[in-house]
């Protein structure tokens, strides 16, 4: 699709872009379900060049595409398996479903997780149509 009179590029690149993907990256997906966003994940292999590998691939990741929902667990255990593969300087991405979907995490319950598990989070921004995604870090040092 080409751009159009009055579209800057931002506008026209896809939210695998938007969320900072770029050509080469390793993947790991965890947590998928029926629920997920295909369009999502398609747009992250298009720009990556690379399929999302699944957890114990053997891969080490520079991301992480982790769906949750409320009723899948301990969100901190989750995110402890999550950076197991994780290269160093890698990132999170906790995808959530927003505000009066089935299977919505608080905001508080993300950031608590995500400190116990030794992650700082850094971003969160409206990924699809019914996902949120929160970006999640080691702290430096």
């Amino acid at each position: 699709m080409g751009q159009t009179a009055g579209q800057s590029a931002a506008e026209v690149e896809g939210p695998a872009r938007k969320l900072g993907f770029r050509p080469g990256q390793v993947v790991q997906e965890l947590g998928w379900d029926e629920d997920c966003d295909d369009d999502l994940r398609i747009d992250i292999e298009d720009t990556t060049g690379t399929e999302l590998v699944d957890q114990g691939s053997g891969d080490v990741a520079d991301v992480v595409l982790q769906w949750w929902r409320d009723d899948d667990g301990d969100l901190t255990d989750g995110l402890v398996d999550a950076i197991t593969e994780l290269a160093p300087g890698g990132v999170v991405w906790l995808l959530t479903p927003k505000v009066g979907r089935d299977g919505h995490v608080e905001a508080s319950d993300i950031a608590d997780a995500a400190l116990t598990a030794g992650l700082s989070t850094t971003t969160t921004v409206s990924v699809t149509e019914d996902w949120s995604g929160t970006k999640l870090v080691a702290p430096r040092g």
